[in-house]
């Protein structure tokens, strides 16, 4: 019996995969459920398990697109698993190589006498440097072709060598190759919804800065204790994700989106965190981030990050979101302008921190700063909604005691 597999559905909305990877060659026997490919969507990378036993024969390459419920390979569940065992023969086939190499070996020095000759020879004709000015021209990295000799018979000499200067343009001696990748459908994907964003919203950005002295110092005093009792480290992630929780309470209108002629607006906080994994950017989302605590938050972001790193991200998990936050800052990031993810209608840039001087009651001393950026749709959100959503940001940053832990540090990371 010869079974169809066809391309399963891997979420609502995705009509077309692409075949990433054959994992199996064709003609292999598989095991059921065993792995036999990797599959592209629009969202993330797949695993299409073996639905049968049997021999495999695969009817898609590497790279195509093809639509969901395709067949792309038949397994002949009628065949055989072949029997174990080991190669015989091993001297066989190295007597067999080594023969071929003395045959290589033999060719290779009955041509070499013909060759010699050729290869002594030498020649002064015109444009050929003279020892001194080979080194000369080489250490320039010129071409002796580039320099016109005065020497007798056109010989470049030292001081044509030392005089010569490259020409503008002209290609050096270091590696020029190309290499063409074709882009992954996650990637394409991905500039689609970038350049999406830029056409069809009206996105401007507002900056602040923010002193990360007072979270420096609760992480310092808290940081290894929270650990050691919650398994998470606690890191800046859960901070800014309560900041903005707080402030999308404040500024509803933040928390909103398009919907045809119609404004959305969310009473949940369902906050999107851009993360890099091996297929490039992916947006997995924290959902109700308004009821998750500082302990909640990290072992979200934990867990959502070993997921989207080892490939095991699911659709669902990257589907939805109200809001999103970047952090640009652990590639060393001082100051960008982050993209909306659409249909929200903004963006949380978080960048690099860097000791800075400031004013602080009226003197100068130095702190960690961090520039932050918010990146909003101004057809529903007006400068005043966004400029008043990053200072309440920014104010909640600077104060974490009085306005992320009601005054009891202990009680909110549950020490």
């Amino acid at each position: 019996m010869v079974l169809e597999m066809k391309v399963p559905s891997p979420g609502e909305s995705i009509t077309e995969v692409e075949i990433a990877q054959w994992l199996v060659a064709d003609g292999d026997y598989v095991e059921k459920d065993q792995a036999i490919a990797e599959v592209d969507s629009d969202k993330a990378t797949l695993e299409l398990p073996a639905e049968a036993s049997g021999t495999i024969t695969l009817k898609a390459e590497e790279g195509d697109a093809v639509e969901v419920g395709a067949v792309v390979c038949l397994i002949d569940t009628a065949a055989e698993a072949p029997a174990s065992s080991t190669y015989e023969g091993g001297d066989e086939g190295s007597n067999s190589n080594a023969e071929e190499d003395v045959a290589k070996q033999q060719k290779q020095a009955a041509d070499a006498p013909a060759k010699a000759p050729a290869e002594t020879q030498k020649t002064y004709a015109s444009g050929t440097p003279s020892p001194a000015a080979k080194k000369i021209l080489d250490e320039k990295g010129i071409s002796s072709s580039d320099v016109k000799g005065s020497g007798r018979d056109g010989r470049i000499t030292k001081d044509d060598a030392v005089q010569a200067k490259p020409s503008m343009g002209t290609p050096g001696l270091g590696n020029r190759s190309e290499s063409r990748t074709k882009l992954s459908m996650l990637r394409r994907k991905v500039a689609e919804r970038l350049v999406e964003a830029k056409n069809t919203t009206a996105m401007l950005t507002t900056f602040n800065e923010v002193n990360m002295q007072p979270i420096f110092d609760i992480r310092k005093e808290y940081k290894e204790a929270f650990k050691a009792k919650h398994g998470v480290s606690l890191g800046f992630m859960s901070f800014f994700t309560l900041a903005v929780v707080r402030a999308l309470e404040l500024y509803p209108s933040v928390n909103s989106m398009i919907d045809g002629k119609e404004m959305l607006t969310f009473d949940y906080k369902d906050i999107s965190i851009a993360v890099s994994g091996p297929k490039g950017l992916m947006v997995p989302v924290m959902r109700n981030a308004e009821n998750l605590s500082f302990r909640g938050v990290e072992s979200e972001v934990k867990r959502l990050a070993l997921r989207a790193r080892d490939g095991q991200i699911t659709v669902d998990e990257m589907t939805g979101g109200t809001f999103t936050i970047s952090n640009g800052g652990v590639f060393g990031s001082m100051l960008s302008t982050p993209i909306i993810n659409p249909p929200q209608s903004g963006i949380l840039g978080m960048h690099n921190i860097v000791e800075r001087p400031i004013v602080q009651d009226g003197q100068i001393v130095i702190a960690p700063i961090m520039y932050v950026a918010l990146s909003y749709d101004h057809r529903i959100i007006d400068g005043k909604e966004s400029v008043g959503f990053l200072v309440a940001v920014k104010e909640a940053l600077e104060d974490p005691i009085n306005l992320l832990m009601d005054g009891d540090i202990k009680k909110a990371l549950e020490m």
